[in-house]
């Protein structure tokens, strides 16, 4: 492993270490105060440990993927791309289980799908493995998009 591809993942990985952090604490709150327990949901929903098992995986494909595409070269456009991201996933959790906003949620996690295409997109133009190991991520997004959607109907 490179120096740089070490730092470029210790960054990454800091970076989406904070963003798991943070949509953990707002999710605990609509968890705790029982609000999601009480959500009409479609029967389909996922249980949430393996909700929780998949984000994992997913924060350290991306994590890797970011690295990967660091590793050579500073590539802007992604870093920025990225930053947009990783707030737009964390800000997800809180208008979702913190604000209690499934509606609002919806748009967001629109534009969170959004930026995870041009994520894909973008790593595609570097490493086949980057855009590889991101897709998983925009895909799941697009599941959550879905279910978000279906809870919003359901309400």
């Amino acid at each position: 492993m490179t120096s740089r591809f070490a730092a470029s993942l210790a960054v990454s990985g800091a970076a989406v270490g904070l963003t798991g952090w943070l949509g953990g604490r707002f999710t605990a709150e609509g968890i705790r105060a029982g609000w999601y327990a009480a959500l009409a949901k479609p029967d389909w929903t996922p249980p949430g440990w393996l909700i929780g098992a998949v984000w994992t995986l997913l924060y350290a494909a991306i994590a890797v993927a970011s690295s990967i595409l660091w590793r050579r070269a500073p590539y802007p456009a992604y870093a920025v791309l990225l930053a947009v991201n990783l707030v737009l996933n964390a800000y997800w959790c809180r208008l979702f289980f913190s604000e209690r906003r499934p509606g609002a949620a919806l748009v967001e996690i629109l534009v969170l799908e959004a930026t995870c295409v041009g994520l894909v997109a973008l790593a595609a133009r570097r490493s086949g493995l980057a855009a590889g190991l991101l897709t998983p991520y925009a895909a799941w997004v697009a599941f959550a998009s879905f279910l978000n959607a279906s809870i919003v109907k359901l309400q």
